[in-house]
Protein backbone atom coordinates (compact mmCIF):
# COMPACT_ATOMS: atom_id res chain seq x y z
CA UNK A 1 0.00 0.00 0.00
CA UNK A 2 3.11 2.72 0.87
CA UNK A 3 4.31 1.82 -2.40
CA UNK A 4 1.27 2.76 -4.45
CA UNK A 5 0.77 6.02 -2.18
CA UNK A 6 4.45 7.01 -3.00
CA UNK A 7 3.91 6.40 -6.45
CA UNK A 8 1.06 8.55 -6.56
CA UNK A 9 2.93 11.16 -4.91
CA UNK A 10 5.52 11.02 -7.65
CA UNK A 11 2.46 10.99 -10.50
CA UNK A 12 1.00 14.37 -9.26
CA UNK A 13 5.20 15.79 -8.59
CA UNK A 14 5.87 15.57 -11.90
CA UNK A 15 3.01 16.83 -13.14
CA UNK A 16 3.09 19.69 -10.99
CA UNK A 17 6.95 20.42 -11.96
CA UNK A 18 6.51 20.30 -15.68
CA UNK A 19 3.65 22.74 -15.38
CA UNK A 20 5.69 24.90 -13.17
CA UNK A 21 9.05 24.60 -15.32
CA UNK A 22 7.13 24.23 -18.88
CA UNK A 23 7.24 27.85 -19.43
CA UNK A 24 9.91 30.22 -21.09
CA UNK A 25 11.49 31.47 -17.82
CA UNK A 26 12.40 30.75 -14.48
CA UNK A 27 12.54 27.59 -13.14
CA UNK A 28 11.67 24.91 -10.63
CA UNK A 29 14.43 25.78 -8.16
CA UNK A 30 13.34 28.91 -7.71
CA UNK A 31 9.75 28.14 -5.86
CA UNK A 32 12.24 26.01 -2.73
CA UNK A 33 15.16 28.78 -2.61
CA UNK A 34 13.53 30.75 0.04
CA UNK A 35 14.92 34.06 0.65
CA UNK A 36 18.66 32.37 0.80
CA UNK A 37 19.92 34.88 2.50
CA UNK A 38 21.75 34.72 6.54
CA UNK A 39 23.62 37.41 8.07
CA UNK A 40 27.04 37.83 7.62
CA UNK A 41 28.95 41.05 9.14
CA UNK A 42 28.74 44.83 9.52
CA UNK A 43 29.84 47.49 7.50
CA UNK A 44 29.75 51.62 7.77
CA UNK A 45 26.63 52.97 6.22
CA UNK A 46 27.29 54.40 2.69
CA UNK A 47 25.08 57.01 1.14
CA UNK A 48 22.64 54.99 -1.60
CA UNK A 49 22.61 52.00 0.94
CA UNK A 50 18.59 50.32 1.96
CA UNK A 51 18.08 52.05 5.36
CA UNK A 52 16.21 49.23 6.33
CA UNK A 53 19.14 47.28 6.56
CA UNK A 54 20.94 49.44 9.58
CA UNK A 55 21.28 47.55 12.52
CA UNK A 56 20.12 50.21 15.30
CA UNK A 57 21.03 48.41 17.94
CA UNK A 58 25.06 48.47 17.01
CA UNK A 59 24.88 52.11 15.52
CA UNK A 60 23.21 53.35 19.03
CA UNK A 61 26.65 52.94 20.75
CA UNK A 62 28.26 55.96 18.80
CA UNK A 63 31.07 55.20 16.85
CA UNK A 64 28.93 55.44 13.10
CA UNK A 65 26.11 54.43 11.09
CA UNK A 66 26.12 50.65 10.81
CA UNK A 67 24.31 48.30 8.10
CA UNK A 68 23.82 44.22 8.04
CA UNK A 69 25.49 42.52 5.35
CA UNK A 70 24.06 38.96 4.30
CA UNK A 71 25.23 36.20 1.89
CA UNK A 72 23.26 33.56 0.29
CA UNK A 73 22.47 30.62 2.43
CA UNK A 74 22.95 27.62 -0.22
CA UNK A 75 21.47 25.41 2.25
CA UNK A 76 17.59 25.73 1.80
CA UNK A 77 15.58 24.01 5.04
CA UNK A 78 11.83 23.07 3.37
CA UNK A 79 9.82 22.44 6.68
CA UNK A 80 6.36 20.66 6.56
CA UNK A 81 4.03 21.57 9.86
CA UNK A 82 0.90 19.17 9.48
CA UNK A 83 -2.34 19.14 11.45
CA UNK A 84 -2.88 15.75 12.26
CA UNK A 85 -6.16 16.22 14.87
CA UNK A 86 -9.52 15.05 14.73
CA UNK A 87 -10.90 17.77 12.64
CA UNK A 88 -9.28 16.24 9.66
CA UNK A 89 -11.28 13.54 9.68
CA UNK A 90 -13.85 15.12 7.69
CA UNK A 91 -14.75 14.12 4.21
CA UNK A 92 -15.40 10.87 1.82
CA UNK A 93 -13.76 7.94 2.26
CA UNK A 94 -9.90 7.78 1.10
CA UNK A 95 -10.61 11.97 0.95
CA UNK A 96 -10.30 12.95 4.40
CA UNK A 97 -8.95 16.22 5.16
CA UNK A 98 -6.22 14.48 6.51
CA UNK A 99 -5.65 11.99 3.41
CA UNK A 100 -5.11 15.16 1.35
CA UNK A 101 -2.97 16.71 3.54
CA UNK A 102 -0.70 13.92 3.93
CA UNK A 103 -0.45 13.45 0.05
CA UNK A 104 0.32 17.49 -0.85
CA UNK A 105 2.74 17.37 2.20
CA UNK A 106 4.38 13.75 0.77
CA UNK A 107 4.65 15.83 -3.05
CA UNK A 108 5.55 19.06 -1.50
CA UNK A 109 8.70 16.55 0.16
CA UNK A 110 9.68 14.96 -3.13
CA UNK A 111 10.03 18.43 -4.62
CA UNK A 112 12.18 19.75 -2.41
CA UNK A 113 14.52 16.77 -1.81
CA UNK A 114 15.00 16.66 -5.52
CA UNK A 115 16.00 20.27 -5.38
CA UNK A 116 18.88 19.32 -2.35
CA UNK A 117 16.53 21.04 0.02
CA UNK A 118 17.51 19.83 3.33
CA UNK A 119 13.66 18.54 4.62
CA UNK A 120 11.95 18.05 8.13
CA UNK A 121 9.04 17.30 9.49
CA UNK A 122 6.45 18.12 12.33
CA UNK A 123 3.04 16.73 13.13
CA UNK A 124 0.92 18.38 15.52
CA UNK A 125 -2.08 18.13 17.25
CA UNK A 126 -1.94 19.27 20.75
CA UNK A 127 1.17 17.72 21.54
CA UNK A 128 4.42 16.60 19.06
CA UNK A 129 3.11 13.71 17.02
CA UNK A 130 5.87 13.44 15.18
CA UNK A 131 8.87 15.25 14.39
CA UNK A 132 11.87 14.86 12.11
CA UNK A 133 14.87 16.85 11.94
CA UNK A 134 15.93 18.76 8.78
CA UNK A 135 18.03 16.73 6.02
CA UNK A 136 19.00 16.30 3.22
CA UNK A 137 19.17 13.12 0.47
CA UNK A 138 16.69 11.14 -0.90
CA UNK A 139 16.76 8.28 1.32
CA UNK A 140 15.47 10.89 3.92
CA UNK A 141 13.01 12.42 1.67
CA UNK A 142 11.22 8.82 1.14
CA UNK A 143 11.75 8.57 5.29
CA UNK A 144 9.37 11.39 5.95
CA UNK A 145 6.63 10.27 3.07
CA UNK A 146 6.77 6.68 5.35
CA UNK A 147 6.45 8.45 8.45
CA UNK A 148 3.73 10.35 7.27
CA UNK A 149 1.66 7.61 5.69
CA UNK A 150 1.77 5.39 9.09
CA UNK A 151 1.32 7.92 11.20
CA UNK A 152 -1.35 7.21 13.67
CA UNK A 153 -2.18 10.31 16.23
CA UNK A 154 -2.52 10.15 19.77
CA UNK A 155 -4.85 12.86 20.68
CA UNK A 156 -7.78 14.14 18.80
CA UNK A 157 -7.49 17.75 20.11
CA UNK A 158 -5.35 20.66 18.31
CA UNK A 159 -3.42 23.28 19.53
CA UNK A 160 -1.70 25.45 16.45
CA UNK A 161 -0.14 27.80 18.82
CA UNK A 162 1.74 25.13 20.51
CA UNK A 163 2.90 23.60 17.21
CA UNK A 164 4.07 27.21 16.64
CA UNK A 165 6.40 27.72 19.13
CA UNK A 166 7.70 24.12 18.44
CA UNK A 167 9.07 25.12 15.16
CA UNK A 168 10.16 28.51 16.73
CA UNK A 169 12.69 26.73 18.88
CA UNK A 170 13.83 23.53 16.85
CA UNK A 171 14.86 26.25 13.84
CA UNK A 172 17.14 28.40 14.35
CA UNK A 173 18.15 29.87 10.59
CA UNK A 174 15.45 31.69 8.32
CA UNK A 175 13.38 28.41 6.58
CA UNK A 176 10.80 27.60 3.87
CA UNK A 177 7.83 26.67 5.97
CA UNK A 178 4.58 25.06 4.96
CA UNK A 179 1.89 25.23 7.58
CA UNK A 180 -1.31 22.84 6.48
CA UNK A 181 -4.01 22.72 8.47
CA UNK A 182 -7.96 23.48 8.41
CA UNK A 183 -7.23 25.99 11.34
CA UNK A 184 -10.37 25.11 13.42
CA UNK A 185 -8.30 26.34 16.07
CA UNK A 186 -8.16 29.37 18.66
CA UNK A 187 -6.14 32.22 20.17
CA UNK A 188 -2.67 31.25 16.92
CA UNK A 189 -3.04 34.82 15.08
CA UNK A 190 -0.26 35.99 17.49
CA UNK A 191 2.31 32.68 16.95
CA UNK A 192 1.62 32.89 13.41
CA UNK A 193 2.64 36.54 12.84
CA UNK A 194 5.93 35.64 14.46
CA UNK A 195 6.51 32.50 12.61
CA UNK A 196 5.91 34.71 9.26
CA UNK A 197 8.56 37.68 10.39
CA UNK A 198 11.09 35.10 10.85
CA UNK A 199 10.58 32.65 8.12
CA UNK A 200 9.31 32.39 4.77
CA UNK A 201 5.73 30.94 5.70
CA UNK A 202 3.56 29.13 3.20
CA UNK A 203 -0.53 28.15 4.64
CA UNK A 204 -2.19 26.00 3.09
CA UNK A 205 -6.15 26.27 4.38
CA UNK A 206 -7.66 22.59 3.90
CA UNK A 207 -12.13 22.24 3.83
CA UNK A 208 -14.29 19.87 2.98
CA UNK A 209 -17.07 20.87 0.66
CA UNK A 210 -19.73 20.63 3.80
CA UNK A 211 -18.00 23.00 5.33
CA UNK A 212 -19.30 25.56 3.66
CA UNK A 213 -22.29 24.12 1.95
CA UNK A 214 -24.09 21.13 3.89
CA UNK A 215 -26.81 19.50 2.61
CA UNK A 216 -30.11 19.57 4.39
CA UNK A 217 -30.50 16.05 5.53
CA UNK A 218 -33.12 17.01 8.09
CA UNK A 219 -32.04 16.39 12.05
CA UNK A 220 -29.12 14.62 12.00
CA UNK A 221 -26.40 14.02 14.91
CA UNK A 222 -23.04 15.43 14.40
CA UNK A 223 -20.13 14.01 15.77
CA UNK A 224 -17.34 16.04 16.98
CA UNK A 225 -14.20 13.94 16.94
CA UNK A 226 -11.87 16.61 19.07
CA UNK A 227 -14.31 17.18 21.82
CA UNK A 228 -15.49 13.74 21.33
CA UNK A 229 -19.42 14.16 21.94
CA UNK A 230 -22.39 14.16 19.74
CA UNK A 231 -24.97 17.07 18.84
CA UNK A 232 -28.19 17.15 17.17
CA UNK A 233 -28.90 19.75 14.79
CA UNK A 234 -31.67 20.49 11.80
CA UNK A 235 -29.25 21.02 8.66
CA UNK A 236 -32.78 21.43 6.87
CA UNK A 237 -32.59 24.93 8.57
CA UNK A 238 -31.25 27.57 5.70
CA UNK A 239 -30.65 29.92 8.87
CA UNK A 240 -28.09 27.21 10.06
CA UNK A 241 -26.70 26.34 7.28
CA UNK A 242 -26.29 29.83 6.34
CA UNK A 243 -24.50 30.27 9.93
CA UNK A 244 -22.25 27.55 9.13
CA UNK A 245 -20.83 29.08 6.05
CA UNK A 246 -20.47 32.60 7.62
CA UNK A 247 -18.68 31.23 10.21
CA UNK A 248 -16.61 29.60 7.72
CA UNK A 249 -15.98 32.11 5.23
CA UNK A 250 -15.01 34.77 8.07
CA UNK A 251 -12.28 32.22 9.49
CA UNK A 252 -11.52 31.88 6.15
CA UNK A 253 -11.09 35.65 5.38
CA UNK A 254 -9.50 36.62 8.28
CA UNK A 255 -7.00 33.79 8.23
CA UNK A 256 -5.72 35.28 4.28
CA UNK A 257 -6.42 38.81 5.52
CA UNK A 258 -3.23 37.92 8.31
CA UNK A 259 -1.19 36.18 5.73
CA UNK A 260 -1.23 39.22 3.50
CA UNK A 261 -0.71 41.38 6.59
CA UNK A 262 2.75 39.24 7.68
CA UNK A 263 3.98 38.67 4.00
CA UNK A 264 2.86 34.96 4.07
CA UNK A 265 1.76 32.97 0.74
CA UNK A 266 -2.35 31.78 1.23
CA UNK A 267 -3.95 29.12 -0.84
CA UNK A 268 -7.21 27.74 0.47
CA UNK A 269 -7.54 23.75 -0.65
CA UNK A 270 -10.77 22.15 -1.29
CA UNK A 271 -10.26 18.65 -0.29
CA UNK A 272 -12.74 16.97 -2.78
CA UNK A 273 -11.17 18.46 -5.79
CA UNK A 274 -7.95 18.46 -7.47
CA UNK A 275 -5.06 20.46 -5.00
CA UNK A 276 -2.46 19.76 -7.96
CA UNK A 277 -3.67 22.84 -9.75
CA UNK A 278 -3.66 25.37 -6.84
CA UNK A 279 0.25 24.10 -5.65
CA UNK A 280 1.18 25.18 -9.74
CA UNK A 281 -0.76 28.19 -9.25
CA UNK A 282 1.12 28.97 -5.58
CA UNK A 283 4.40 28.11 -7.17
CA UNK A 284 4.39 30.12 -10.02
CA UNK A 285 3.30 33.31 -8.10
CA UNK A 286 6.16 32.64 -6.08
CA UNK A 287 8.38 32.04 -9.17
CA UNK A 288 7.49 35.62 -10.26
CA UNK A 289 7.85 37.03 -6.89
CA UNK A 290 10.99 36.08 -6.74
CA UNK A 291 12.70 36.65 -10.38
CA UNK A 292 11.32 40.38 -9.85
CA UNK A 293 13.02 40.39 -6.37
CA UNK A 294 16.51 39.39 -8.12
Amino acid sequence: MFEQFLGKLRKYEIRMRKAVTSERHGNFHSVFKGSGLEFDDLRLYQYGDDVRAIDWNTSAKGHGTFIKIFKEDKEQTAFFMLDVSASQQVGELKRLKIDIAKEICGVLTLSAIQEASRVGLLCFSDRNERYIRPSDGMKHGYSVISELYKLVPESTRTNIAEAILVALNVLKRRSLIFLISDFIDNDYQHNLKALARKHDLIVIHLYDTREVNLPGLGIIPLYDAERQSTVWVNTSSRQYRQEMASRFGKRSAELQKLCHQNRADYISINTQEDYVPALIHLFKVRRYTKNAAQ
